[in-house]
């Protein structure tokens, strides 16, 4: 059956990418995972591996040439049997390695590759390029059904419970608990035909080591190295995005590598081999000595934090609390640094006039919760005010992608929510643009709702233009705060205090006042476009008939 290969998407926003060199051509194999070619975009470089195992039927583009996300650009034909017999007069000069290619892939075909479905680290949110395992509830072997929990994933702003989108058998786990990983990278697989024995056509010494990997690393590659592995082929081998960035990592060469005997699906490098290699590498003679010393070695690095604070002055090592973030503490430090280094933010700061708003909630507010069921807050009339300034200023309702600019059609308002225990949120009401003030009333209270029970979806996450964050819950008069990525711009408001003013005719009055701080990327969005989008807003607070619009 013929495969298509389209243009994958790299990351957050990104919507083509550039070949920069194909590792294949027609005509050639390729085992799953294996290289097909290199993309490059504005964000990343990358090496593709092939997720099927087959013939390269067609490539449709040259290097050199930049695709759309989603478009075709190769197509692999997984009939071994068929597309050797049908291109036999190009390999009639060679019948030996012709006829060994079906052989060679039989393990393959007849084993769990067939049906192996690959589980990818989700994107949890808006700009979100990663994720911390923080609990796998299945282990390698466990049976699992469609949407019944496999693991616990924590980032800066959501930790949640991530069901399985296939049923079957846990055929591998990649990333141990407590390790960060990309969006889009492959976390774990599943064999999808569990009627079939595991690692079948000779692979189930394989498979039934591979739950016991960590505690039988030497029985596991004694069994499968006496078997054909169909991760090799014509002398090569074949290894997974994973080993290979360990390799690197840690300085290991292909020559090396060629040694490692696999545990994994069908005698397949996987992580705990590759960790079992480097724990043994260069060891002496002496078995039993050598593991002990390298199974230190691995630790000496965690250790070593101890001896520092230790060596603090005694009288006062005795006054220091060490407390370790936590993933989600650890994820928003990460991010926050992340967007300092991308945007020059700029903030300009004003104060607002609410006296009349405040007069018209109070009348008003016992009505409202009548007739909803919550609070009417001032948070419900500062996004209604920000969905205008937006429409406005539409190019503060935009993103930067390398070196173009992508306006937003449609607004959708994140509002940052405390949540008691959890850090902060942010939820996105869509399409605010299109709500009344009450529609983005009951919108925000439906996602305060889910926010404080823990119930956010990805969806609820994602997908925001432009945020708002109430740091006057506090009780502080103002604050500058800093930019969601991959958004331009964020609105901040203080907390509302009487203060005396003096008026147009040059009375002083009490007032109830407010600052408020719109903090933009000054790669876009300039002085006058910043100010004039915090004038719009707080003209439209002061300025409105609120009545009229309820």
């Amino acid at each position: 059956m013929k495969n298509d290969i389209v243009m994958p998407q790299m990351g957050e926003s990104i919507t083509n990418g550039t070949i920069t060199k194909w590792h294949k051509q027609v005509g050639d194999t390729i085992e799953i995972d294996e290289i097909l070619l290199e993309i490059s975009t504005d964000k990343v470089e990358s090496e593709i591996p092939s997720p099927y195992s087959g013939k390269i039927v067609e490539i449709l583009f040259e290097e050199g040439e930049t695709i759309d996300v989603g478009v075709k650009i190769a197509a692999v034909d997984d009939d071994m049997n068929a597309e050797v017999s049908a291109s036999g007069s190009s390999e009639a000069a060679a019948p030996a390695p012709a006829a060994a290619e079906p052989a060679q892939a039989a393990p393959a075909a007849t084993g769990s590759s067939d049906t192996l479905e690959d589980v990818v680290m989700p994107q949890m949110g808006e700009s979100i390029t990663n994720g911390t395992i923080t609990k796998w509830h299945k282990s390698v072997g466990d049976m699992i059904e469609i949407d019944e929990i496999l693991l616990e994933i924590s980032t800066d702003k959501v930790e949640s419970e991530i069901p399985s989108p296939f049923e079957g058998r846990i055929e591998e786990i990649l990333f141990e608990e407590g390790e960060t990983i990309d969006v889009g990278v492959k976390i774990a697989s599943v064999e999808t035909d569990p009627s079939k024995p595991q690692g079948s056509a000779g692979s189930s010494a394989p498979a039934a080591s591979a739950p016991a990997a960590n505690q039988a690393q030497e029985s596991a590659p004694a069994a499968s190295s006496s078997q054909p592995s169909p991760t090799t082929k014509g002398g090569r081998r074949f290894y997974t995005p994973l080993v290979r960035n360990l390799a690197k990592k840690h300085g290991v060469d292909l020559n090396e590598l060629a040694h490692i005997e696999g545990s994994g699906a069908g005698g397949r490098v996987n992580k705990a081999d590759f960790m079992n290699f480097l724990e043994n590498r260069g060891s002496a003679p002496k078995a039993a000595p050598a593991p002990a010393a390298t199974k230190s070695a691995p630790a000496a690095p965690k250790a070593a934090p101890a001896p520092q604070a230790s060596s603090v002055p005694s009288s006062t090592s005795g006054r220091v609390e060490v407390i370790p973030m936590d993933n989600m503490r650890k994820a928003i430090a990460k991010n926050m640094i992340a967007s300092k280094m991308t945007s020059p933010h700029v903030n300009s700061m004003d104060e607002v006039d609410m006296t009349k708003l405040f007069k018209f909630r109070e009348g008003f507010k016992h009505q409202f919760k009548k007739e909803e069921g919550f609070s009417l807050t001032y948070t419900h009339f500062i996004l209604y005010a920000l969905v205008q300034a937006l429409k406005e200023f539409p190019m503060v309702n935009s993103s930067i992608v390398g070196d173009e600019i992508h306006m937003k059609k449609d607004i959708n308002l994140g509002c940052a929510v405390a949540v008691p225990g959890n850090g902060l949120v942010v939820p996105v009401i869509k399409g605010a643009d299109n709500l009344n003030i009450r529609g983005i009333a009951r919108k925000l209270d439906e996602l305060v709702q889910k926010a404080r029970a823990k119930k956010l979806t990805l969806d609820d996450m994602s997908g925001g233009t432009y945020t708002f964050t109430n740091n006057g819950s506090f009780g502080i008069l103002m604050a500058t705060p800093v930019i969601l990525q991959p958004q331009l711009g964020i609105f901040c408001v203080g907390t509302m205090k009487k203060r005396p003013i003096v008026t147009e005719d040059d009375a002083i009055a009490i007032r109830q006042m407010m600052y408020a701080t719109h903090t933009y990327d000054h790669r876009l969005i300039d002085g006058e476009v910043g100010s004039k989008f915090l004038r719009h807003v707080i003209n439209t607070l002061q300025t409105t008939d609120w009545e009229g619009l309820f």
